[in-house]
């Protein structure tokens, strides 16, 4: 079985596979001080309750946009899983041509989302991650990857807001208001939070697609990718698994020789 690991800067999303079928996925806190031992006792604990047999799983693929924790699960694969896990860089794992001034300035979740999007859909694309920061990221009808924007995440966004006002309450953020029109400053502040993110994203893609010149597929990954769904106008569709298949995808490229990694 593969073990696919995409490490954020707030969160950890991983997944087990067995061949393409994705067995089991969670999101766990990134942690940056974390130990080897530590993951593993969460990473265990995990896959006890998944029912995974660890002893089955022989091969490990990681994206990674926090450096510190390269070395935290490079160690973890090699002491618990008894493997060195492949990682995954921008420059030498895209598989696809990278349009960007410097490919090794984009992050590995980009690219991995882009190879899983351009795989799964053959189409140009807009993929829209609801991270840390929010990423926009452009994909052509030939497959290359165009380039793309970054901007504050929602719940940094927010919390900017909470933080520097003293006044306005801090208020939940994971299911939109009844109606965009707040009726007291809690419902106004979500709505200003939710409603005016979606005028962002459907303003950035209505823009991207100005550029790409056709009419592209926009898919929505990431942890507020369904809520935001829901109020954006211009996302076709919700991928939440995208970047773990992104993963997957390359893993077999990597074992059919289609791409090289250091594994």
């Amino acid at each position: 079985m593969l073990l696919v690991i995409d490490i954020g800067n707030t969160n950890i999303v991983m997944g087990v596979y067995d061949g393409a079928h994705l067995l089991k996925d969670w999101r766990i806190r990134s942690q940056r001080d974390i130990t080897e031992d530590e993951f593993n006792i969460i990473a265990s604990n995990l896959f006890a309750e998944g029912n995974i047999n660890i002893d089955k799983i022989d091969k490990t693929i990681i994206s990674c946009v926090v450096p510190p924790m390269v070395t935290i699960l490079d160690s973890f694969c090699r002491k618990y899983l008894g493997h060195a896990p492949c990682l995954v860089d921008a420059k030498s794992a895209a598989g696809m041509p990278i349009l960007y001034s410097n490919p090794a300035e984009v992050g590995a979740d980009r690219i991995v989302n882009a190879v899983a999007g351009f795989h799964k859909y053959k189409t140009s694309l807009i993929i829209v991650d609801f991270g840390t920061a929010t990423t926009f990221d452009a994909v052509s009808t030939k497959g290359e990857y165009l380039g793309g924007a970054i901007s504050p995440g929602i719940v940094i966004s927010s919390e900017a807001l909470f933080e520097k006002t003293s006044k306005l309450p801090r208020v939940e953020i994971f299911k939109p208001p009844e109606r965009v029109i707040g009726k007291d400053t809690a419902s106004s502040i979500k709505s200003g939070i939710i409603y005016g993110y979606a005028c962002l994203v459907d303003g950035m893609v209505r823009r991207m697609k100005t550029e790409i010149g056709n009419n592209p597929k926009t898919i929505a990954t990431g942890g507020l990718a369904k809520i935001m769904a829901e109020v954006c106008e211009s996302i076709d569709l919700v991928d939440t698994s995208l970047t773990l298949e992104g993963l997957r995808i390359i893993y077999e490229k990597i074992r059919n020789n289609t791409i090289k990694l250091p594994c």
